[in-house]
C-alpha cells in the first residue's frame, strides 16, 4: 500500500471534511430522498434522481477520504529543519528572468493550492527543487518554455 505524505494541517482538513460529510451531508441527503419518495412515481421524479446522484457522490467522497487517511504519512513540519528543500519546506524563489519572488510550501497532492502558496510535491517545480539548497538554481520545463528559479530561502 502506497503511503501518501501529508502535513498535519492537510490531514486535519481531510478529517474535518469527512466529519462534515458524515454528520451534515449524509443526513440531509437521506431526508431529501425520503421527501422525494413521498411525491409518488420514482421513475419520473427528478428530485429523487438528483438526490440519489448526490448521495452517490457523497458516499464516493467518504470512501476516497477514508482511503487517503488510512494511507497518510503525516509529517510534522515543525520538527523539520535544514537548508535543503524537502517535503514541508517553505521555499522562496526568484525567477531568474524577471527577478520576481514567490514563496511556496511543498505539501501533499491533496493539499496543493498554488493560489494559497501550497505546491504539490509531485509538481514539476517541486520535483526540480527537491534536494537543492539556498543559492542553487532549479530548471523547470513548462508549456511556455524552460524557466529557471534561484532558491532564495528555505524555511520550516
Amino acid at each position: 500500500m502506497e503511503r501518501v505524505p501529508m502535513t498535519a494541517e492537510g490531514y486535519a482538513r481531510l478529517e474535518a471534511e469527512l466529519k462534515r460529510l458524515k454528520t451534515v451531508e449524509r443526513p440531509e441527503i437521506i431526508r431529501a430522498i425520503s421527501a422525494a419518495r413521498e411525491h409518488g412515481d420514482l421513475s419520473e421524479n427528478a428530485e429523487y434522481h438528483a438526490a440519489r446522484e448526490r448521495q452517490s457522490f457523497i458516499e464516493g467522497r467518504v470512501r476516497e477520504i477514508e482511503d487517503k487517511m488510512s494511507r497518510a504519512e503525516v509529517i510534522d513540519v515543525s520538527k523539520l529543519s535544514g537548508q535543503e528543500v524537502k517535503f514541508g519546506a517553505t521555499v522562496t524563489l526568484a525567477d531568474e528572468d524577471t527577478d520576481e519572488e514567490s514563496t511556496y510550501q511543498l505539501v501533499g497532492t491533496d493539499e496543493a493550492d498554488v493560489s494559497d502558496g501550497r505546491l504539490s510535491i509531485t509538481s514539476p517545480l517541486a520535483r526540480a527543487l527537491i534536494g537543492k539548497g539556498i543559492g542553487d538554481t532549479a530548471h523547470v520545463n513548462t508549456p511556455a518554455g524552460s524557466r529557471s528559479y534561484e532558491i532564495v530561502a528555505v524555511n520550516f
